[in-house]
């Protein structure tokens, strides 16, 4: 949603992954400071964006038995 600018508003964002406003807000402050993600929040379109281009990628790994 980042990449196409749709986000919304943060509490509308909320609703669409259906998590609480807060959730969003502890999102995107991990993706700035943890994965050094360029996003900012663009007031004109009321929705988050990347200021550059990036690649972000996530690799999900099960725990062994």
């Amino acid at each position: 949603m980042i990449l196409s600018k749709s986000t919304g508003k943060p509490k509308e964002l909320a609703l669409k992954l259906n998590v609480s406003e807060r959730t969003i807000y502890n999102y995107i402050h991990f993706m700035r400071s943890g994965l050094k993600a360029p996003i900012k929040y663009n007031r004109l379109k009321d929705s988050y964006q990347y200021d550059k281009n990036c690649n972000i990628n996530f690799i999900h790994k099960e725990k062994s038995k």
